[in-house]
């Protein structure tokens, strides 16, 4: 088979290249000479939510969207699922890719307030940090959407999806054995 795009696999392709992007800015850090120009600037902010973040949020929203229709018994819109996660990693990349500029410019981490030249990449990381925040209201709407109602989810929705789980309909009703199946 080929591999299709759907968006929990969009999310989870998505969280490799940002979680490999953090790996490739982790291996800056761990050469000494510029470890310590770096130590306790934006770029270590930049690279730790490279890291964290997208290790976090990014594989969670894979894992919703993959048991979304067997959770709620109805399938999310793709279109809407699609839109969360492009606009999630346009916003994450606007806000944290200008941190590292800024880091390797010596703007420290943990202050009140930052000097001028400074300003611009500030400006463009809050415009993505908004938007970012912002970009998890479309998760919202699909998820509300899919819980009242839409297409029907079947019992597989996921082609390869294998296991017991995937053998009962969508959603999985209470007391879902009444003996122990057999697992071959």
């Amino acid at each position: 088979g080929s591999m299709t795009f759907e968006t929990p696999m969009l999310w989870a392709t998505g969280f490799i290249f940002v979680f490999t992007m953090g790996g490739f800015t982790g291996l800056i850090c761990a050469i000494a000479p510029i470890d310590i120009q770096v130590q306790d600037t934006y770029y270590v902010v930049a690279h730790f939510h490279y890291v964290l973040v997208a290790g976090s949020l990014f594989a969670l929203f894979a894992g919703a969207y993959y048991w979304l229709p067997k959770w709620t018994g109805h399938m999310y819109s793709e279109f809407i699922g699609k839109l969360h996660f492009w606009c999630s990693i346009v916003f994450f990349n606007i806000t944290f890719f200008p941190m590292h500029f800024l880091g390797l410019a010596g703007m420290p981490r943990r202050i009140p307030d930052y000097a001028l030249q400074f300003t611009d990449f500030n400006a463009i990381a809050t415009v993505g940090a908004f938007g970012f925040g912002l970009s998890q209201l479309i998760f919202l709407v699909a998820v509300i959407k899919c819980v009242r109602g839409g297409e029907k989810a079947a019992a597989k929705p996921w082609e390869g999806a294998h296991g017991l789980e995937w053998t009962v309909p969508s959603p999985a009703p209470h007391h879902t054995f009444e003996t122990p199946p057999v697992v071959k």
